[in-house]
């Protein structure tokens, strides 16, 4: 994804488009707590085991780590608490019809600043089999062979 002016990466789920076939994405805002921000400012934050879920018409991300911030003090955050999503309302209904399917789910890609402010960019991804994902590793391989074929014979 090509960045944007004024957007400034803090953490990608690198394994979300690998493990989860995405029919569709959102931006989301983030209600977070001074300490949060202090630490996604520099740099720290992970996405590797988080999820999104809709409860009672609210959006929320779950298990994304925020490590506390160093200088904070006894008021410091809890570094895997719920954080709520800020969505339109047709986007959070859209997220609970889609998630009512089996095997179907919110995953969080990406967090970045966008003009001062958290984003997450959410999907909505179908977990993918064993067989899918070897299928895709596959696919990824031969085309890296018909790239380094196609380079070799430009050079000679």
């Amino acid at each position: 994804m090509a960045k944007k002016k004024g957007e400034d990466t803090i953490a990608v789920n690198r394994r979300a488009r690998f493990d989860y076939e995405i029919a569709d994405t959102f931006e989301a805002g983030l209600v977070l707590t001074g300490t949060e921000v202090k630490s996604l400012r520099g740099g720290k934050a992970s996405l590797a085991e988080a999820y999104g879920m809709v409860r009672d018409g609210e959006a929320f991300l779950m298990q994304a780590t925020i490590p506390e911030y160093a200088f904070g003090n006894r008021a410091n955050h809890d570094p895997t608490r719920p954080r709520k999503l800020l969505l339109h309302r047709r986007e959070i209904e859209a997220m609970e019809r889609f998630t009512q399917e089996r095997g179907r789910t919110i995953v969080p890609m990406r967090l970045y600043w966008r003009d001062g402010n958290a984003k997450l960019q959410v999907g909505l991804g179908t977990g993918k089999a064993t067989y899918d994902k070897r299928h895709a590793l596959a696919e990824r391989d031969a085309q890296r062979q018909v790239r380094r074929a196609l380079r070799d014979r430009e050079r000679a």
